[in-house]
């Protein structure tokens, strides 16, 4: 039984592995593997390891594995400085090695041929993946990565398999994913590496074709492009594999007899182009439908496959499938949150005199789709009205909750031409009754040019982050007045107003709390530092200003932010000297 750490559950990345995930990549490696931390803790073993070890989970867990297992030929505790293992560790690279031992539960040792790679599990924490074998006499592992799979051992095919699940499994990136593909494969396996894939339109895509010269990978984008489609017959090895039939073993000589399909035709090119005298042809695979194909070819490398190695490119074709589902399924989510912020997000109202920008930044988990919000618009009376808000969660309910909020806000605001705070009442008083929202925060104001040629600044604040004012000079000041409680929690009160007046040429922000809460910072932190940054970039233009501020302020990769600025003309005489 795996047992990973528990970690933390507040940040999720499609570089990070989940302990669910982390659990069936380490089960499914079939040797024995624990996971250590940057500190060399364990925090995660497999059955396997249990059984080798003669431990429990609870008794691995948690303590320092160079301590609890490394040994000398005699039993005896090494130093760190004679372990070749934690050497490895600390160098932080992919490294093997043999010829060492382990301490079991009973006290007897050993003998292990070992793997670690960096792997990333969770929580922005790096750790390290061990897979070893045990074997009576430990190879000696000093062999180069070039060679060729008929001297690969069961056990360095194993950490092969095992880096692929690491590899893959840390990438929502479909190119990325194929990249790492690639890198794993050449020049290990093979100097030619064909990746085909079925479209959604099931149309076949020659997506990546890459050739391994020496240690540097060349791609061959002359190779690449559009496919024939899928023939229904042919028993032809790529045919075969696209329909997700089985991976067959082919030579030029494959492809010699009249083509029965485009894609033989296109097969019979790839063979002569590249000089393969070998490949395997193995379909990828999700738990759903066939996504393509993997060809490995040797050309300049000697040797033919033989169906030991189709078995391997089998497994490593099995993984790199439900990696490559996995991407289709984020991306394609993505894809769908992307396009219903953009209907639900509005387009800035045109006001003369006044500047407006806004940003949106999505989370990066949840389908990127979350509860901020931000709404301007002219109200009958000829003011501008102004919101922000943030509704809880980070799903597609939140997002349709923030929906809901708008839209009433915008049918309370423009019929009932109140103040900010009467307007945001009867907004809490719907809530409950017609609305999915459980909670939300949310600044509403309204912005009038007065007689003077000033402009006038009207708000109400329901729980929300204060707004920030920034002069043209450079000074600061939170607008803290007119503070009342959040949407949504049944309290009836009446809420208070606050105006002020624009300076000339002053910077108005509103926006949602991702701006400035971060992990280890406390709030008052965070609001320091978005008015240190606010104050440096006021001389700035209104868009320039607002893209530096979100780079040097947005904490990448957590929350998600809704950011509003508002700046006022430089020149308050409504009716200048001609």
């Amino acid at each position: 039984m795996v047992r990973p750490e528990s970690t933390e559950a507040g940040r999720k990345g499609p570089a990070a592995v989940p302990s669910a995930s982390l659990g069936v990549a380490l089960e499914a490696i079939g040797a024995g593997v624990y996971v250590v931390d940057e500190q060399g803790h364990i925090v995660a073993v497999n059955s396997r390891a249990e059984d080798l070890l003669g431990r429990s989970a609870g008794q691995l867990v948690g303590q320092d594995a160079h301590d609890l297992l490394h040994r000398g030929a005699q039993g005896q505790r090494l130093a760190t400085t004679q372990c070749g293992m934690r050497q490895a560790f600390h160098a932080g690279s992919p490294a093997q090695g043999g010829d060492e031992y382990f301490a079991r539960g009973d006290g007897s040792l050993l003998p292990v041929s070992w793997t670690i790679t960096p792997y990333d599990i969770g929580a922005e924490r790096n750790g390290t993946l061990v897979v070893f074998h045990p074997s009576e006499q430990a190879p000696g592992t000093g062999r180069s990565t070039e060679q060729t799979t008929e001297t690969l051992t069961d056990f360095e095919r194993l950490a092969l398999l095992a880096e692929t699940t690491t590899q893959l499994t840390s990438t929502f990136d479909i190119d990325e994913a194929l990249r790492r593909l690639v890198a794993l494969v050449l020049p290990r396996l093979a100097d030619w590496a064909v990746i085909d894939l079925i479209t959604e339109r099931d149309e076949v895509w020659r997506t990546v074709v890459a050739q391994a010269d020496g240690e540097t990978v060349i791609r061959r984008e002359d190779l690449e492009g559009p496919m024939p489609p899928v023939p229904e017959e042919s028993p032809m090895p790529l045919s075969r594999a696209l329909r997700g039939v089985a991976s067959t073993l082919a030579g030029p000589d494959t492809y010699q007899r009249a083509p029965d399909s485009g894609i033989a035709v296109e097969q019979h090119r790839l063979f002569e182009v590249t000089g393969m005298h070998s490949a395997a042809i193995a379909p990828l695979r999700s738990t759903r439908d066939v996504l393509g194909a993997l060809t490995l070819g040797r050309a300049e490398k000697p040797g033919n496959f033989t169906t030991s190695d189709l078995t391997l490119v089998e497994d490593i074709a099995r993984r790199a499938g439900l990696a490559l589902d996995n991407a289709r399924l984020y991306q394609r989510q993505r894809k769908v949150a992307e396009t219903m912020q953009n209907h639900l997000l509005p387009q800035m109202p045109r006001v003369p005199g006044l500047q407006m920008t806004v940003r949106y930044l999505p989370a990066p988990d949840a389908s990127q789709v979350g509860g901020d919000w931000y709404d301007a618009f002219t109200l009958p009376d000829g003011a501008t009205a102004l919101a922000v808000g943030d509704v809880v969660g980070h799903d597609l309910e939140a997002a349709a909750g923030m929906a809901q909020l708008r839209n009433m806000l915008r049918a309370y605001a423009w019929s009932q031409q109140e103040p900010p705070s009467s307007v945001v009442e009867r907004l809490d008083e719907a809530i409950m009754p017609i609305t999915d929202v459980s909670m939300a925060t949310l600044i509403f104001a309204r912005v009038t040019e007065t007689s003077d040629g000033h402009w006038q600044l009207s708000w109400t604040n329901a729980g929300h982050p204060p707004p920030l004012l920034v002069t043209r000079d450079g000074l600061t000041h939170y607008l803290t007045d007119g503070h009342g409680l959040l949407l949504g929690t049944g309290v009836r009160t009446s809420r208070p107003d606050a105006t002020i007046l624009l300076p000339p040429g002053a910077t108005l922000l509103l926006y949602t709390d991702g701006l400035v809460e971060a992990p280890g910072h406390t709030l008052d932190e965070g609001l320091n530092r978005l008015r240190q940054h606010a104050a440096a970039l006021a001389h700035r233009p209104l868009p320039s200003f607002t893209d530096h501020l979100l780079r040097r302020v947005h904490p990448p990769g957590l929350d998600d932010v809704a950011l509003l600025a508002v700046r006022a003309p430089a020149r308050t005489d409504p009716h200048p000297p001609t």
